[in-house]
């Protein structure tokens, strides 16, 4: 079974007009390793290129102002762009990205899916998101094995007082009762409910382009923006191969723009298979759907017997 960093190796040089094929010369994988396995995070300094960051900007800028915040968990003055990786070619090459990858493939098993792509923009006068962990749905005791590692990409520098993540440092380790105490605090509506978890927060500060990567286990939340500016950063999550995707994908991405994906891309978004056969399509590969002419194959069945659907 070929790994996502076995596709990457294949694809031809010079391909990406935004950076991410430069290799991972000055990449220190054990550094980060050992950061996120002590405190829970990481950051990526040089993460974005300028090319990249400019083409990130141009085609966000399509879409924010078109989904404001539903509830006080995604922010009333906090805009949200789903399925990026639908929307633009940069973002295939940034969920791709080697060093990325290579993390992935240290903390998760072969055969690992992106289970979410989101843009952020936090607008002035926004309060603080209400603390919670990226892996909250998945229902296993603490402290478990890595089932999610997260990305957050700072569009706009990450300060203390624009909304820029804050972090609880090595709680990603805590188990279920180190945790109870401040289930209160993370599922909390109000943010004056905040205060007893907020006070072991950092906020992480970092440069446009940044990158900071992150247990699903970490104790986070989205800052209050007490600055004039909105900011802007985006989220791409990834996930064990056995574990339900946040976003169903090979729903959401429109299946001409998949076709035109690299195989590793269709692959992370579920366009895979985890052994034995999880992830079957009628018994066969579900790449097979992105093949030209791809009829359903319970469809193509019912009319060889002539049947209904459903009888």
């Amino acid at each position: 079974m070929r790994s996502a960093a076995a596709d990457l190796r294949v694809v031809p040089e010079n391909q990406s007009p935004f950076g991410y094929d430069r290799g991972m010369e000055g990449w220190d994988q054990d550094a980060h390793v050992r950061a996120i396995e002590h405190a829970g995070y990481t950051i990526i300094r040089d993460f974005l290129s300028p090319a990249a960051l400019a083409e990130v900007r141009r085609v966000l800028g399509f879409y924010l102002g078109s989904h404001g915040g539903r509830n006080n968990f995604e922010g009333y003055e906090t805009e949200r762009v789903y399925t990026l990786v639908a929307r633009g070619r940069v973002f295939w090459d940034i969920v791709l990205d080697p060093r990325v990858v290579a993390l992935c493939e240290r903390f998760l098993l072969p055969n690992f899916l992106l289970t979410a792509s989101q843009a952020i923009q936090i607008r002035p006068g926004e309060t603080p998101q209400p603390f919670h962990t990226d892996d909250s749905f998945y229902t296993v005791p603490r402290p478990r094995p890595m089932i999610s590692l997260s990305t957050i990409v700072a569009v706009d520098a990450f300060t203390a007082e624009n909304g820029g993540t804050e972090v609880v440092p090595a709680s990603h380790v805590w188990d279920d009762a180190r945790i109870e105490p401040f289930i209160g605090e993370i599922t909390a509506e109000s943010p004056t409910r905040q205060a007893p978890i907020a006070a072991l927060a950092r906020p992480v500060e970092m440069p446009a382009g940044a990158c900071v990567v992150f247990a699903g286990t970490l104790v986070h939340r989205g800052g209050a923006n007490r600055s004039a500016a909105p900011r802007l950063a985006f989220s791409n999550q990834y996930c064990q191969p056995w574990a339900r995707q946040q976003e169903n994908f090979t729903l959401s991405v429109p299946v001409e723009v998949a076709r035109e994906m690299p195989p590793a891309l269709q692959s992370l978004l579920g366009f895979s298979i985890h052994p034995p056969f999880m992830g079957q399509l009628t018994a066969s590969h579900p790449a097979k759907a992105l093949e030209p002419g791809y009829q359903n194959r319970v469809v193509a069945q019912a009319a060889a017997a002539g049947a209904r659907l459903p009888e």
